[in-house]
């Protein structure tokens, strides 16, 4: 009879599916819009309010002026990324994420800080992802909002579930809430604008309780400085996360591969452009009054349909699934990275086995409990994790773009020239972010990245050379071309393969020195190798 165990994991993941199936697991370029694209789509239900959250306890409303030479470089930056990261699809039809085209283009080490910079990435997406969803909730929720760790915690466990269950079923859940979210805010912003321009929605009135809450009471309140602006800037542009997702999952879509995830890249930056330029410009038209209780989003939802409309709530709830499923984005590319430099011996080799519904379970595992420390650490706060956020984005970005740089003077392919002049400006473009957020946030919570990263480096390293150190102990001496030992438990059999007549490598020696012999059995070789099989009594 199946353990109680086993009946609980089939109930929350599902049956196993074949190693064959998984080229059915593939997906289209529908599903993969929802699976790798949600967190940068999602980005524009905050990152507005991110920019605001810098400027208004400096400027106080007239911060919302701001916004648009704000938007446009963001928005300028963002198809900077977009147009060198379809460079980088092309060029690696495999999955092209910065630690594969750093690590061949640049040297181990370049590519491993580019790992590490984005397994930080991925971790802080969905910490980042979870707390800007509960924040929609409970703005919609006043009950929730004593309980906001609680409430992200099980949201991230209830995704996680959703994500060990595989790719193409995690698909299916996560497409609805994204093409709802796109739908509803298309109507949101465009329903708002109209309003706005035939007189019937006007500035809202400023919440002065609220406004004094930002300000400390206006003891805050100066003159704007470039640094100001600097951080506001690199705030916002964490609207670009998610967009190496897809150059990293090209392995996922179905073929062609790469002219799909290229595709959806694409309509990515265009979706993602579009909404964060449609909350800007509404924005700057009812100027709502930042909160500690209520995103903006929720106060000009609130205008726009009316304090009860049904579709208010509809606003909300779409808003908080698509930044609680922005997390999947992580989810699809954390445990498929960590399986990639897992297989390159920097990362321990159980993340690069598969589980019984072909996802890199433990990696899904991993990625939970990390995230899950991240949102108790800072109690859900999105404003107190952005800053940590946009480090290791950027790190990989500016990685990545020169390694691509590399690669076309290389290769020198057809039309090289093109493409090393766009991710020659891609690198330069995130090259400067990453040092803007270096000097603007590094007191702020940018530290802890720029700290962090090194030190997965150096664990990378160390596993690479703990692996190196046990492939030396077993290594067959001169002649013998492989040793391996394959040792099962219940039969307590242990297997030697080597070349007729070689010697054993010392560390097997040993180990059979240990064991209590029953019998020796060799048998004449088969193929091109001969072996011995020694089967060991039992105890």
């Amino acid at each position: 009879m199946p353990s109680a165990y086993s009946t609980l994991k089939r109930a929350l993941v599902g049956r196993p599916l074949a190693t064959s199936a998984s080229a059915h697991e593939r997906v289209s370029r529908a599903v993969g819009l929802a699976i790798f694209s949600s967190d940068a789509v999602a980005s524009s239900a905050f990152a507005t309010q991110e920019i605001l959250h810098v400027l208004v306890p400096v400027a106080g409303m007239a911060a919302i002026g701001y916004l648009t030479p704000m938007s446009l470089l963001v928005v300028a930056l963002l198809a900077i990324v977009v147009f060198s990261y379809r460079q980088t699809i092309h060029a690696y039809p495999n999955g092209g994420g910065s630690y594969i085209v750093s690590k061949d283009n640049l040297g181990i080490l370049p590519g491993l800080v580019a790992g590490a910079s984005l397994l930080v990435d991925y971790t802080l997406t969905v910490a980042v992802s979870i707390a800007a969803g509960t924040a929609a909730i409970t703005s919609a929720i006043a009950p929730l909002r004593d309980h906001r760790v609680g409430t992200a915690v099980v949201l991230l466990v209830g995704l996680a579930l959703a994500n060990l269950r595989g790719v193409r079923e995690s698909g299916r859940i996560f497409a609805p809430p994204t093409y709802g979210y796109i739908a509803i805010m298309t109507l949101f912003i465009g329903y708002g604008l109209l309003r706005t321009v035939f007189g019937d929605l006007g500035p809202l009135p400023v919440d002065q309780e609220a406004l004094d809450e930002i300000t400390h009471n206006g003891a805050l309140l100066g003159t704007l400085s470039l640094f100001l602006l600097m951080r506001a800037f690199s705030s916002g542009a964490i609207a670009l996360s998610g967009v190496e997702a897809i150059s990293n999952g090209v392995p996922a879509f179905r073929p062609p591969e790469a002219k799909n995830a290229a595709t959806v890249l694409t309509w990515t930056g265009g979706i993602l452009a579009a909404l964060f330029c449609g909350v800007a410009a509404l924005c700057l038209q009812l100027r709502p009054t930042l909160s500690e209780d209520e995103t903006i989003l929720s106060t000009m939802g609130r205008a726009v349909f009316g304090e009860n409309n049904v579709l208010y709530y509809v606003l909300q709830f779409f808003t908080a699934s698509i930044l609680i499923l922005s997390a999947n984005t992580a989810f699809a590319d954390f445990p498929r990275l960590s399986a990639v430099i897992a297989s390159d011996g920097f990362l321990p080799r159980q993340l690069a086995h598969r589980g019984d519904r072909l996802a890199f379970s433990n990696g899904i595992i991993a990625l939970t409990v990390a995230s899950i420390a991240l949102l108790v650490a800072f109690r859900a706060d999105v404003t107190a994790l952005v800053p940590l956020f946009a480090v290791g984005l950027f790190m990989s970005f500016t990685l990545s773009q020169a390694g691509m740089v590399v690669h076309h003077w290389r290769l020198r392919e057809p039309r090289w020239r093109l493409g090393l002049g766009i991710n020659a400006l891609g690198a330069l473009a995130t090259a400067v972010v990453l040092v803007v957020i270096l000097v603007s946030k590094l007191t702020e919570g940018a530290w802890v990245p720029t700290l962090v990263i090194p030190v997965i480096t150096l664990v990378f390293l160390r596993i690479r050379r703990h692996y190196s150190g046990v492939e030396s102990q077993i290594r067959a001496l001169p002649g013998v071309r492989t040793v391996v030992v394959d040792e099962r438990e219940q039969a307590q059999v242990l297997t030697v393969h080597t070349e007729p007549g070689a010697e054993m490598a010392p560390a097997v020696l040993s180990r059979l020195e240990g064991s209590r012999i029953g019998k020796l059995i060799t048998r004449e070789p088969t193929l091109e190798d001969a072996y011995v099989e020694l089967v060991a009594a039992a105890a």
